[in-house]
């Protein structure tokens, strides 16, 4: 059986003249559509198409359906496109192995063509098809990316630059922190912390800028508590030029008598004591027992009341104490809360790399540091 001839529309036009021709001679529906050979429903719709037209708006027509036809086909992929970008993320996708990704996830949870998922997240179909280098064993990374991966195990809150530090400091690798930077991210490393808007609050206080070691100490306490429920009281002193950490006490409470022996302890350990004290209004940093004990000994700097961005290095340490240390331990009891973060500020002593002093630790800061204080006099009119 012969199969079915598709009819131009010149062919059309031409056997529906044919047939009216037919038709005037007598002939019958049935007749006519057997002499033209085609079937009677299709001469019907032919008439109702065609009727009336000749060549070229038969022509014109067609081509107008097949445009409206190819539109529709545009149209209904674009919608797809956008459907798979909302179920994708939201703003851009930039980078190829995210893009990667993107294109896995449209395909195998939409059911969308490799062809489609690469045009709608805009990624060439041969860089999807192409394995990345860092899948293949000729990977000349691969061993920094599984330094990289033990390192962020070990400290979960640290980033790329500390990591990088630890590479050039530590392990003596002379490495790009840039290429850091990009083997973290393409490890899936980085860790978004929310860091809240900073706000300048205006203090009632002239400021007191720490240009030495021994010029301003800031002290604050943090809470914490052990599996029982109980309280644990943390006291924490910081140097703030060289970020030192100088006071470890961790009881269930503590009193401001309590606060001032301990003090003094730390004056006698760390060489004396500095010329100004920084904190805040807690109930024991405004006894009259601490200021009895500062009186023609140290000066002391309270920060107005609810700002305590004007203490931030010390709030900088509690952040990271409460981060690194604190919210990744639970207490069995005030014993090893107290040898757990004497640990943690020995560390911070020693081992920590700090951006502000040249991914120097500390204790090697402060004994290469010469800096000297120079007092800023006030003149008034």
């Amino acid at each position: 059986m012969a199969g079915r001839k598709r009819h131009s529309a010149e062919e059309i036009v031409r056997k529906l003249r044919r047939a009216d021709e037919l038709t005037a001679q007598g002939l019958s529906g049935d007749q006519v559509a057997a002499e033209l050979e085609v079937s009677a429903a299709t001469l019907y719709n032919w008439r109702r198409s065609y009727g009336g037209m000749d060549t070229d708006g038969a022509k014109e027509l067609k081509e107008l359906r097949e445009q409206n036809s190819r539109l529709k086909r545009l149209l209904a992929e674009a919608e797809l496109e956008k459907d798979a970008l909302r179920e994708v993320a939201k703003g851009k996708i930039l980078s190829p192995t995210a893009k990667r990704r993107a294109v896995d996830m449209l395909t195998q949870t939409m059911g969308l063509s490799q062809r489609l998922a690469c045009k709608a997240v805009g990624l060439a179909r041969s860089t999807y098809r192409r394995t990345p280098l860092a899948q293949t064993p000729a990977d000349p990374d691969a061993e920094m990316r599984a330094w990289l991966r033990t390192y962020a195990v070990k400290h979960p809150c640290h980033g790329f630059r500390r990591a990088w530090a630890a590479l050039r400091h530590d392990e003596h690798r002379h490495v790009n922190k840039k290429k850091v930077h990009r083997l973290w991210r393409e490890e899936g490393l980085q860790v978004r912390v929310h860091s809240p808007r900073k706000r300048a609050g205006a203090s009632s206080f002239p400021a007191i800028a720490a240009d030495a070691p021994k010029v301003v100490w800031a002290l604050d306490f943090q809470f914490d508590s052990t599996i029982d429920g109980k309280a644990v009281k943390i006291a924490s002193m910081l140097d703030e030029h060289t970020r030192r950490s100088l006071l470890n006490i961790v009881e269930r409470s503590i009193a401001a008598e309590r606060l001032v022996t301990e003090l003094d302890k730390a004056f006698a350990l760390w060489g004396g004591p500095p010329l100004v004290l920084r904190m805040d209004n807690g109930p024991e940093l405004i006894s009259q027992a601490l200021q009895q004990f500062c009186r023609d000994r140290v000066g002391i700097s309270y920060i107005p009341p609810g700002t305590p961005w004007n203490n931030g290095y010390i709030e900088s340490f509690n952040n990271r104490l409460r981060r690194e240390c604190l919210n990744r331990n639970h207490w069995t009891n005030l014993l090893e809360a107290r040898v757990v973060i004497g640990d943690f500020k020995d560390d911070n002593n020693h081992r920590h790399r700090h951006s502000a002093l040249g991914y120097l630790t500390p204790a090697e800061y402060a004994a290469g540091c010469t800096h000297t204080h120079h007092p800023v006099g006030c003149e008034i009119g």
